[in-house]
């Protein structure tokens, strides 16, 4: 699949001196259905009563809505330091075969029905772009990576160019460090 050019109304992803970093927040739209939903949840409890029924609700439940919209807007990709950094996923560019950036098409594409089982995804559906990274480590059996992305041109550029940097600077390290996850 070859890479895609994709132009975006909205503002740039941060470039630092490092190389790249987005976060993946939840859109507006998001927000407002998430807070619209708890609300919901909250009048549904209440029911009209009085008391500590009547504003208990609301105060635990929208709060909670809040901290879980943020935690679903929270994942940050970046690439830093020779590893492309996937919220607590890192993985040393230097294993790096390849990085393609793909549209909402190719993304469907590469998610489908053919998908590799063993493939690392970081997806998020309000999110159009991703990238496939393309792995070359015979020790790990993880095929590629396919991550969620605004500007995968960007994230895709900053992947390769670091994979490049981290040729020639002459880092080599062990086939078993591949992919490390905290968690």
């Amino acid at each position: 699949m070859a890479p895609t050019r994709l132009t975006s109304a909205a503002a740039p992803a941060v470039p630092s001196i490092d190389g790249y970093r987005e976060r993946l927040r939840l859109p507006w739209w998001g927000w407002l259905a998430g807070a619209a939903a708890g609300a919901l949840l909250a009048m549904e409890v209440w029911m009209g009563s009085d008391g500590m029924r009547a504003w208990l609700p609301f105060v635990v439940l929208l709060p909670l809505t809040a901290l879980g919209l943020w935690w679903v807007g929270r994942i940050t990709v970046g690439v830093r330091d020779g590893e492309l950094l996937v919220d607590d996923a890192r993985l040393p560019v230097r294993y790096v075969s390849d990085a393609i950036a793909l549209d909402a098409e190719g993304r469907r594409e590469v998610l489908g029905v053919g998908a590799d089982p063993l493939a690392f995804v970081v997806q998020r559906p309000w999110v159009a772009g991703a990238v496939q990274v393309v792995l070359d480590d015979p020790a790990d059996p993880t095929p590629y990576w396919v991550v969620s992305s605004r500007h995968p041109v960007q994230l895709a550029e900053a992947i390769l160019a670091a994979r490049d940097l981290a040729g020639t600077t002459g880092r080599s390290g062990t086939a078993g460090d591949t992919a490390t996850a905290a968690g």
